[in-house]
């Protein structure tokens, strides 16, 4: 058996990123639940029970709910994918015993068509409610993500799946599409940035004050607006100027409505966000006297840091039996990343992890290391967070957690992920450990 835990002292430093570590030993943990989705699939598939259940092949409907956290995303974005698995699993009345909580693990596959083509496989958590004897098994609910790499329409259609049980044995339940491919669950529109920037001489100013505007990327020779706005709606002030031969241009906005939120430069007689560059914030001072007999109060809000904390820096992960070999379990340490910058930037959190290294040079390989990733925004944050995807975290790297560049971006996010080290059967007695080093840009 894998025995005592080895400690590993957290490191970090800052520059251009944030850097944190995690030491990953054999110990003892739980698996960590994702959210929930909406949009439907309805289509029929062959399911092959384990043997040792005494249950024979099976055919039934299997209704997918699938939905993404956005439906009109942008090339380079990343995409999260909510599946809801509610399929025609065996019942445990041939085990004639209950199944206890945090024992399956539900593995879906999502097909993308039109425009990108690829397979997703999310694998979901171990977080069942006690099965009783008897009983059929419960929807799932699986999480992951991926990166739009092409403009036009996408459609998400549901695949093969396969439900796993630790429980007593180690138990697959294949279930197969019949007829493939199954009904498009869900579809996405996606567009291609428009190459269009604009980068501003200053971020605030008095009511009045010249901004400097210079764009990149726009029409050569096209009349460029340049507007100031508040959200999506123009506050008044403007200006023209007539792109170079290069598409590039510089301009000056007098800046004088106290409205004012941002600056946006477009072509044509209007804005179109699909068109334009921006908007880049911007803040108007008051610089307004105050009447007779009276006193202005002013404040400021001064922009913070991006960082992260971890809540601790060793993760202790469930023992296996030599000879059997297995799943051993973990939680990582709850990240929390603070965006306290109050600009338009998004951030991404990215993990790698080394081998484990065990007695008499035995090692298990980084690609054994798995993880399934959970991102929760705190309340009030103007950003969303999207976890990363579930599946290896190897020596090469994986996304943990992100958010998006936004109008206003920021808040404080909770990052949680399962671990899941797969140990050979035979490896050598004694305790691994390995250093999860996280990185925050």
């Amino acid at each position: 058996m894998i025995g005592t835990p080895r400690k590993a002292v957290l490191w970090r430093r800052r520059s251009a990123a944030v850097l944190g570590a995690l030491a990953l030993v054999l110990g003892g943990g739980t698996l960590l639940s994702g959210p929930v989705a909406a949009a439907t699939s309805t289509f029929q598939v062959h399911c092959i029970p384990p043997g040792i259940s005494g249950i024979p092949p099976f055919d039934g409907p299997t209704v997918a709910d699938i939905s993404v956290s956005d439906t009109t995303p942008q090339v380079g974005d990343t995409v999260t994918v909510t599946y809801v698995l509610d399929g025609p699993m065996a019942n445990t009345s041939s085990f004639n015993l209950p199944i206890p909580e945090d024992q399956i693990t539900p593995t879906v596959k999502v097909k993308l068509g039109g425009a990108q083509t690829q397979e997703l496989t999310l694998v979901g958590p171990k977080d069942n409610p006690v099965i009783p004897a008897g009983a059929q098994f419960p929807n799932f609910t699986i999480t992951g993500t991926f990166t739009v790499t092409a403009p036009g329409q996408i459609t998400l259609t549901p695949g093969d799946y396969n439900v796993h049980s630790d429980y007593g044995i180690s138990a697959d339940t294949p279930c197969t599409v019949n007829n493939p491919p199954a009904p498009v669950a869900e579809t996405i529109n996606v567009t291609a940035p428009n190459g269009r920037h604009i980068a501003l001489g200053s971020t605030s100013g008095p009511i009045g004050a010249d901004v400097t505007v210079t764009g990149t990327g726009f029409t050569a020779g096209a009349t460029v607006t340049v507007a100031g706005v508040q959200g999506a709606a123009a506050t008044g002030e403007f200006t023209s100027v007539a792109a170079d031969g290069s598409g590039a241009f510089s301009a000056t906005l007098a800046v004088s409505d106290l409205d004012t939120t941002g600056i946006v430069a477009f072509e044509g007689g209007g804005y179109d966000p699909a068109t334009a560059a921006g908007p880049v914030p911007y803040t108007v001072i008051d610089t307004t006297p105050p009447p007779p007999g009276s006193q202005k109060l002013t404040t400021s809000v001064k922009a913070g840091t991006l960082s992260m904390t971890q809540a601790g820096d060793t993760v202790e992960m469930a023992p296996v039996d030599f000879g059997e070999g297995g799943p051993s379990t973990g939680a990582l340490r709850t990240v929390t990343v603070k965006d306290f910058r109050g600009g338009s930037t998004g951030w991404s959190l990215t993990g790698k992890v080394t081998d484990f290294k065990g007695p008499g040079g035995a090692l298990i390989g980084a690609d054994r290391l798995s993880w399934q990733p959970v991102c929760v925004a705190a309340s009030g944050s103007p950003s969303t967070c999207a976890a990363g995807s579930a599946g290896t975290v190897g020596s090469t790297g994986a996304t943990l957690a992100s958010a998006p560049d936004a109008t206003l971006a920021g808040g404080e996010f909770a990052v949680d992920a399962g671990l899941s080290l797969d140990v050979p059967a035979y490896s050598a007695t004694g305790s691994y450990s390995g250093v999860l080093t996280l990185t925050l840009t």
